[in-house]
């Protein structure tokens, strides 16, 4: 009877821990379907574009809107209701004041712009790995876009979407098994869902510092509200300085020296406001990183209702054919962007 007693617990638990790497299975399968849909969609939108309107591809914010509208309007939507098939648990909800959420923003600037650095610092040693320079598309394609364009889908649209997505619905999936594992894998499918290593590493971080405020206050819209933020100082207001300034045209003619004295007098308003604009960004900066090093102890996460056995939750969160198919999709697709 004695060691009946002591082996009853076991299978239980074991039940219990096949049912969560179904959940967590499912969960990363609906993501997967999302992603081929996705995929699908603006292949499909690029061959009928390619055939019927083959001019549209020398038109970067055409070719830009065609690719993303129907994502956000079509393809997402249906993500969203794939994962919803997967159950969802509550996340408290707590009120964030402004003083707050100003600090949250210096302190999610501070760590994207450090992670941006250390990405660009990888794909730089890749480069000369691989003998040649990793093209970041998304900083070219950015840069050839109308700010109208830039405010409407990666202001407005996209933070949007990517929080509710990747931060309310994927949190309130997986919350239930500990604050810590929800803000991490909800940052790891964020970053990946980027689809390259440059913005992989500033996603991943920013992810963390949103998901850890989502789990603490449990409404999306301070989330929303610091993406559209962060996206607008870097997708408009840092390309609307640099233009501006005319720091471009300073650099076409940097080794021409008689060019460069001639055009120089005029251009120094126009650097001064860079400088300006670059001195506030690197406030910014440090002001996040005391912020980060003062306020780390704040940073501890709740367990949660089902705490996952140390030694197990890897194979249990990840090693299932959802999170597999998910993770391993995107991740060859980084790979292939590396070496394209």
């Amino acid at each position: 009877m004695e060691e009946m007693m002591n082996q009853a617990p076991a299978e239980p638990a074991e039940v219990s821990l096949k049912q969560e790497k179904k959940h967590f299975s499912k969960l990363g399968l609906m993501y997967f379907l999302g992603t081929v849909i996705i995929l699908g969609l603006q292949t499909l939108v690029s061959l009928v574009v390619g055939f019927l309107a083959p001019d549209l591809v020398y038109n970067a914010n055409a070719t830009f809107l065609l690719l993303m509208m129907p994502m956000y309007v079509v393809a997402m939507p249906l993500m969203a209701l794939l994962i919803k098939q997967v159950p969802a648990f509550q996340v408290e909800k707590h009120t964030m004041s402004a003083g707050k959420w100003i600090v949250a923003f210096i302190m999610c600037y501070a760590i994207m712009y450090l992670s941006n650095i250390a990405g660009q610092i990888v794909t730089w040693i890749i480069g000369i790995v691989k003998g040649g320079a990793v093209t970041d598309t998304i900083a070219v394609t950015a840069g050839s876009l109308s700010p109208w364009v830039s405010i409407i889908t990666m202001v407005l649209i996209t933070p949007v979407a990517e929080e509710l997505l990747f931060r309310k619905m994927l949190i309130d999936r997986t919350v239930k098994y500990g604050e810590g594992l929800a803000v991490v894998l909800s940052a790891l499918m964020f970053g990946l869902f980027h689809g390259n290593l440059n913005q992989f590493a500033y996603a991943f971080t920013l992810g963390l510092m949103l998901g850890f405020i989502y789990v603490k206050t449990g409404k999306i819209i301070y989330t929303v509200v610091l993406h559209m933020v962060i996206n607008f100082m870097g997708s408009v207001v840092s390309l609307w300085v640099l233009n501006a300034s005319g720091y471009g045209k300073l650099m076409s003619v940097a080794n021409d020296p008689a060019a460069l004295a001639e055009m120089l007098p005029s251009m120094i308003p126009g650097l001064i406001i860079l400088f300006g604009y670059f001195i506030l960004l690197i406030g910014l900066v440090i002001a996040g990183t005391v912020l980060l090093i003062v306020k780390r102890k704040q940073f501890s996460c709740n367990a949660g209702a089902v705490t996952l056995p140390k030694g197990r939750r890897f194979s249990t969160v990840v090693l299932n054919v959802g999170m597999l198919l998910f993770m391993v999709s995107w991740l060859v697709m980084m790979v292939v962007q590396l070496f394209q």
